[in-house]
């Protein structure tokens, strides 16, 4: 029980780094898990192959087949516990690598020195809990953008998106459970074309407006939504006249600067490229 409380410790920030999530009850499946693998299947899967030489191995083959079922009737239990997964939103590098430092620290030393990783710790931590989630997220071509709800969900402007778009979202968001559709929320207004949300984050209320089509949009009618707007996301590129209250995120703009996360509380936004990157690889 130790060991795996430690082992999930020491793997947990990495994880939730990572992967945004990590277990909980790991050590205490692993409880009944292990023993039953090692002192019920293992043996007699062995018995089963032996005796299965003389056609004799059906008895044998019985009681792996019954402690499998048992083993995967344990795993659903733990996982359908609510506390069984810790989901949180992307953690910064500086949290992640403080938190690491202050691990390695611990580790590396042997005397009572080794203590002074712990504080360390303590203050990468802290920048895990201080964690904000996203209120927008938008993939780096403009496609394909998440907004979190007031529930607490995650919102598809394009609904019927790939598994692996709705897991990212999900994940990125901390959210459990499959998104919904952006067009369904109350506070949506969609045509084929276009989708004009208004989220109240913040104490204000902030409109977004997003492009779901490749059409062509009246230029005029195009440049008064923008204006109205204090977000404007797109796919594709957007005239000059196009001007947000804010933000405008096109295709040029994403080209540059990557995905992007807006925290509309904090009036913030993060990029996953740097712009001024030149590394051949990315540009």
């Amino acid at each position: 029980m130790l060991t795996g409380v430690a082992v999930e410790t020491a793997l947990a920030p990495i994880a939730l780094y990572h992967f945004h999530r990590t277990g909980l009850l790991g050590s205490v499946a692993n409880m009944v898990a292990i023993p039953l693998t090692e002192f019920v299947v293992m043996p007699a899967e062995a018995l089963a192959l032996l005796l299965d030489v003389v056609g004799a191995g059906a008895p044998a083959w019985w009681v792996v087949e019954k402690a499998l079922a048992l083993l995967v009737a344990l795993a659903h239990l733990v996982a359908a516990q609510s506390s069984a997964v810790v989901l949180t939103p992307a953690i910064s590098p500086v949290a992640f690598a403080v938190t690491m430092l202050g691990f390695l620290w611990c580790l590396l030393w042997r005397r009572a020195l080794r203590w002074a990783g712990i504080p360390l710790i303590a203050l990468g931590l802290v920048g895990y809990a201080a964690a904000s989630t996203p209120d927008i997220l938008v993939s780096a071509d403009g496609h394909h953008v998440a907004v979190r709800t007031p529930e607490g969900r995650v919102a598809l402007l394009r609904d019927k998106a790939g598994d692996y778009v709705r897991d990212q979202f999900s994940e990125l968001s901390a959210v459990e459970g499959d998104p919904r559709a952006l067009a369904e929320l109350a506070t949506a207004r969609c045509s084929p074309d276009l989708c004009a949300i208004a989220l109240r984050k913040g104490g204000k209320t902030s409109h977004i407006l997003l492009t779901r089509s490749r059409l062509a949009i009246p230029w005029a009618a195009l440049v008064q939504s923008c204006a109205a707007a204090d977000i404007v996301i797109a796919d594709r590129g957007l005239p000059r006249r196009c001007r947000p209250r804010w933000l405008k995120l096109d295709r040029y703009d994403l080209t540059r600067s990557g995905g992007a996360a807006i925290d509309l509380d904090q009036g913030t936004i993060w990029r996953s490229r740097d712009p001024r990157d030149e590394h051949p690889w990315v540009r």
